[in-house]
């Protein structure tokens, strides 16, 4: 379900359909239908399963961190600091980037924040909450 996840750009439906996907999968595992009437939380705490939600925000800031920090020139760097040629983006709400949750988070100066290992796990704490 997480598979390549760290290369995903999160939308609030996208995350929605997760979190459902997952509870899904937990109904199933412990034989429960919707008609049982069991709140959320109760089937988290019997399956004892983490929320991947978080995991795969976990996930995606640590790859972000990891490719800001290389120095070899490689391409993923390169795609993050591409700009379009005409220097702007669509007219109307454009799509969502990948960096744009990290960009909310820690402001445009995350590429400059990342090799400050401490400073970038104390803001991934936040950020995965």
């Amino acid at each position: 379900m997480t598979y390549e996840s760290e290369t995903w750009s999160f939308t609030a439906s996208r995350m929605r359909m997760l979190k459902v996907a997952q509870r899904a999968m937990e109904r199933a595992m412990l034989g429960v239908s919707l008609r049982g009437r069991l709140k959320n939380e109760d089937i988290r705490s019997r399956t004892k399963v983490t929320d991947k939600a978080q995991r795969i925000s976990m996930l995606k800031w640590q790859w972000a961190g990891y490719i800001a920090r290389r120095t070899d020139n490689r391409w993923g760097r390169k795609v993050i600091e591409w700009q379009p040629r005409t220097g702007r983006r669509s007219v109307r709400r454009p799509p969502t980037r990948w960096s744009d949750d990290l960009v909310r988070h820690a402001r445009s100066q995350w590429m400059q924040v990342a090799p400050d290992c401490a400073l970038w796990q104390s803001l991934g704490e936040t950020f995965v909450q």
